[in-house]
């Protein structure tokens, strides 16, 4: 008898396929009729067990790599995990991997994918054509060849273009990060909708030094328009609270003219009355966001901030050096924009036309462009090591 342990999948027998749910909010499926070619078979929760040796552990590969090809997240769209063996790099992408902006704060983006489709996203969850999740070591030990350049002690942000809380493997990836030589900080950014008061124990006791929380309002009406949904706001706010006393809170609203402003004043309250700081940001239109209002001018922005320093006597205003960022080393830039090379394209990116090459160590968007293979490309953006081209 052969038996496959796994961590991070879960078998559920359907009646004509087997479910393989992964990291608990992806799944795929294979056949019965496909397993029962290899041989006579067993399901546990987290194993298989065939009823002999022969060749079998070839042939299940074959049938688990192939699922795999299939892969959806729990809203069932299409996503590709990313793995050391997958051939997709992890720098050069702003979606997923590792971004260095030549700073000490390197970025790192776990998953993509959302549980809320806010109005004010930088990515309009509907636009995405996949998503994509990678294995926690690898991102692990890519993060740690960033981390050795670096001159300055290290603070590794966890964000996403998503929520970074529905990666299953969070607590185990930052414990991982911790132990890393040069890193001295470790934050993540959350819509909160996911916390719980386990949960925050756990992210403090692996490692994680600060929370950036996206509470827009105080107003039940105000978050559900901004979340376009029913927002938990009392369950978060209580998580908030919760947080502020186990870990560095800070309360990040997006500030949208005309909808939100009048409820900054709260928000100055609530902050401090839990003692946390207060991040107001700037409603920003991007190419691929929802783009629901123009974004307020920044003098407007600026003086809506000052108007509230005034009243509460706080500091609402901050620089990078307010979080000790420093300019640093950083890697390669193996591109420039113009710059005409070849690139191995080999699967699809996160949006309509958008393929994913790699050359030089690097992985880089490729728009419109609808076929695999080796192409020459024009790179257009280069900028802080992310990689956009387009075939010529």
């Amino acid at each position: 008898m052969v038996r496959f342990n796994f961590k991070e999948i879960e078998f559920k027998e359907e009646k004509e396929r087997i479910k393989l749910t992964f990291l608990k909010h992806f799944y795929t499926y294979i056949c019965k009729d496909d397993l029962s070619k290899i041989g006579n078979f067993k399901l546990g929760k987290n194993h298989i067990e065939f009823d002999s040796l022969e060749k079998k552990s070839a042939k299940f590969n074959f049938l688990l790599e192939e699922a795999f090809k299939n892969l959806k997240n729990y809203k069932g769209k299409p996503t590709t995990y990313i793995h050391k063996n997958s051939g997709i790099l992890l720098v050069g992408t702003g979606y997923f991997g590792i971004v260095d902006r030549g700073t000490n704060l390197i970025e790192i983006k776990p998953i993509t994918g959302c549980n809320l489709n806010c109005i004010y996203c930088s990515v309009d969850e509907n636009k995405r054509t996949r998503e994509f999740v990678i294995e926690k070591d690898y991102l692990v030990s890519e993060l740690e060849k960033v981390v050795k350049i670096k001159k300055n002690p290290v603070e590794v942000h966890i964000a996403s273009q998503g929520e970074p809380l529905l990666y299953e493997p969070l607590n185990e990836l930052i414990s991982d990060i911790k132990v890393i030589g040069a890193v001295n900080k470790i934050s993540l950014e959350t819509n909160g909708v996911l916390l719980t008061k386990e949960l925050i124990d756990n992210l403090a006791k692996s490692g994680l030094s600060q929370l950036n929380l996206s509470i827009n309002s105080l107003n039940q009406a105000t978050v559900n328009k901004m979340a376009d949904c029913k927002y938990p706001l009392k369950m978060v706010r209580n998580m908030a609270e919760y947080s502020s006393k186990k870990l560095k809170l800070v309360i990040a609203p997006v500030l949208i003219e005309d909808m939100n402003e009048k409820d900054m004043n709260d928000l100055v309250r609530f902050c401090k009355k839990i003692n946390c700081k207060l991040g107001i940001q700037n409603y920003l239109n991007y190419r691929h966001g929802r783009n629901v209002k123009k974004q307020m001018p920044w003098e407007k922005f600026y003086k809506i901030l000052e108007k509230l320093e005034k009243k509460h006597k706080i500091s609402l205003k901050f620089s990078s050096s307010d979080f000790n960022i420093k300019e640093d080393a950083s890697l390669e830039k193996p591109f420039k924009k113009n710059d005409i090379i070849e690139v191995e394209v080999i699967q699809e990116g996160r949006f309509k036309n958008e393929l994913l090459g790699v050359a030089k160590d690097r992985v880089i968007s490729v728009i419109n462009c609808n076929k695999t293979g080796k192409s020459r490309v024009k790179m257009i953006r280069s900028k802080h090591g992310i990689f956009v081209a387009k075939p010529i």
